[in-house]
């Protein structure tokens, strides 16, 4: 379907192709509807109380001008039709399987339900896999994600903070850090949210720190966004300060190479993922082992996943990093003696 390079005077919105879809399924069935119906077709599917005229007759202007839609009206019928009937509106096009990927996405971010982000996502996706017509929506029953802990997010924080985004503008608040719980003033310049097991973030560059850094929304209180606009940084892609890492929200100074050795299932976890952009894997087949190798700057979180697997991981290198995993695995076998002596 031809569209105008130029769009229209009015953003299209999810209100707007509500109007246009209702109004092109009933020129489509052959209605011939005039502007009265359509103003009655659109308060009945809608459940709005009114619509009026003028706004109508634009959505009408906008399917001819805008969506190229062969769109005449029949003076003896009374209403619109199109005169070329193979003729179709774009969003009534969409495959299945556009749909059912869709639906998918919608699944996939069900760990951030109840979450600002998640409705407005949902109701756009729900908008445009409901316009497909009857039973095509129901693809997202046979996609499903195991049940994990909801996202929790201040929704004026949310908003206030896509605001800044948007304007790039600083914003300041009062944090709580993960190590450092007491209540500090942060003045940031916020580059991008990130979303990380279950959780959200905001990446961006501490004005108190001189550094970029990473916050939780949850710890977030007393945000405000100030007058004060920055210049985002061209590279400001929270992913490239992982030093090729893929190991989620977490970042350091400098790149680390690590060296782990797998062992036992922790072997095929390297067949089924790619833990770094420089991954290198070496099997040994008669020791019954694999040795994975490669770098990042997500230190603590390459530490957490060599714990989770527990026996079957163990770090080469670097020494100090292997230092901290021996007095960690210590500690814990101290606790547990003192919990069975």
């Amino acid at each position: 379907m031809k569209m105008e390079k130029n769009m229209p005077e009015r953003t299209l919105n999810k209100k707007m192709l509500e109007r246009l879809i209702i109004i092109h399924n009933a020129i489509k069935a052959g209605m011939y509807p005039d502007v009265p119906r359509l103003q009655k077709l659109y308060c009945e599917q809608t459940g709005y109380s009114k619509v009026g005229e003028a706004t109508i007759y634009r959505d009408i202007d906008l399917l001819r001008t805008y969506f190229h839609a062969p769109l005449e009206f029949d003076r003896e019928k009374g209403g619109y039709y199109y005169f070329d009937e193979k003729w179709d509106f774009v969003l009534n096009n969409i495959s299945t399987e556009d749909v059912f990927y869709l639906s998918a996405a919608k699944t996939l971010l069900s760990s951030f339900e109840g979450s600002p982000i998640y409705n407005s996502i949902s109701d756009a996706i729900n908008f445009v896999t409901d316009t497909q017509g009857f039973g095509k929506s129901s693809l997202l029953k046979r996609i499903a994600v195991a049940p994990a802990p909801k996202i929790n997010i201040d929704e004026i924080v949310w908003k206030k903070l896509l605001e800044a985004i948007r304007n790039n503008y600083v914003v300041e608040f009062d944090y709580n850090g993960r190590w450092n719980t007491e209540t500090s003033h942060r003045k940031v310049a916020p580059y991008q949210f990130l979303f990380d097991d279950g959780s959200c973030f905001i990446f961006g560059y501490s004005y108190e720190r001189n550094a970029e850094r990473i916050f939780s929304l949850s710890r977030i209180k007393n945000l405000e966004v100030t007058s004060e606009h920055f210049d985002l940084p061209e590279n400001f892609d929270f992913s490239s300060r992982c030093g090729g890492g893929k190991f989620g929200i977490f970042m350091s100074d400098k790149a680390v190479d690590f060296v782990i050795d797998l062992y036992n299932d922790a072997r095929e976890i390297v067949k089924e993922r790619i833990l770094a952009d420089n991954q290198k894997v070496t099997n040994f087949e008669e020791e019954e082992r694999t040795r994975v190798e490669f770098s990042s700057t997500q230190t603590l979180r390459v530490m957490e996943w060599i714990l989770s697997q527990g026996s079957h991981a163990v770090p080469i290198s670097p020494d100090w990093f292997v230092d901290n995993w021996k007095l960690t695995v210590e500690t814990m076998m101290k606790r547990v003696n003192g919990i069975f002596d």
